[in-house]
């Protein structure tokens, strides 16, 4: 174990992890003491220099990071998950399966990434409908990216949003309302142009 990361009690390890330096394992969330909240996190995993994993998170094998990425507290993140560089996965948030999250992407609590999904640089998404509202916290709602679903560099997905089955969202896009399986939207508000099938590439 790398001598110049700091690991909080209560954080165990599948075999061969690779912890870079200055990474933090096991963050304890506030109102939390050391070690109160269990963190586990499978085989070789490697979690990258300057990293933050948050304690409560509960992560499959074969995890790894970019560099200073955050994972807040108390998420479920499957097997074969990849977190790019200075990307931000707030709090009880679930990820599935074999999820590639590029860099610099913001995914706020309560989203919900199934297996297979992919979300390109700068893609951000939201969970507050009415920021700063008097019900904001108990009407927080992230979005829904379905199994297989791609979403572009720098798209921005509203609260709430559902992202269908192996869609595609082109790059910039600006999603505003739920998206169907297989369909490619793209511009600001997002709308339906053509159909995956379509694609040659994904044929």
């Amino acid at each position: 174990m790398n001598p110049h990361a700091k690991i909080f009690p209560n954080v165990q390890f599948g075999d061969e992890p690779a912890l870079g330096d200055f990474a933090i394992i096991g963050e304890p969330p506030r109102g939390k003491k050391p070690g109160e909240v269990a963190t586990r996190i499978g085989a070789r995993a490697v979690i990258r220099s300057h990293t933050v994993v948050y304690a409560g998170n509960v992560i499959g094998d074969d995890f790894q990071t970019g560099h200073g990425a955050l994972v807040r507290e108390e998420n479920r993140i499957g097997n074969d998950v990849s977190i790019g560089s200075h990307s931000i996965v707030e709090h009880h948030v679930t990820v599935g399966n074999g999820v590639r999250i590029h860099s610099n992407v913001f995914v706020p609590e309560f989203s919900v990434l199934e297996d297979d999904c992919w979300l390109g640089p700068n893609v951000v998404v939201t969970n507050a409908r009415y920021p700063r509202s008097k019900n904001v916290k108990e009407n927080l709602k992230g979005a829904t990216i379905k199994r297989g679903a791609k979403i572009g560099a720098n798209a921005t997905l509203l609260p709430g949003i559902v992202i269908g089955e192996n869609a595609l969202v082109g790059a910039g896009a600006v999603v505003v309302a739920d998206v169907p399986a297989g369909a490619v939207v793209v511009g600001n508000p997002a709308r339906v142009v053509k159909r995956v099938a379509e694609i040659d590439e994904y044929r």
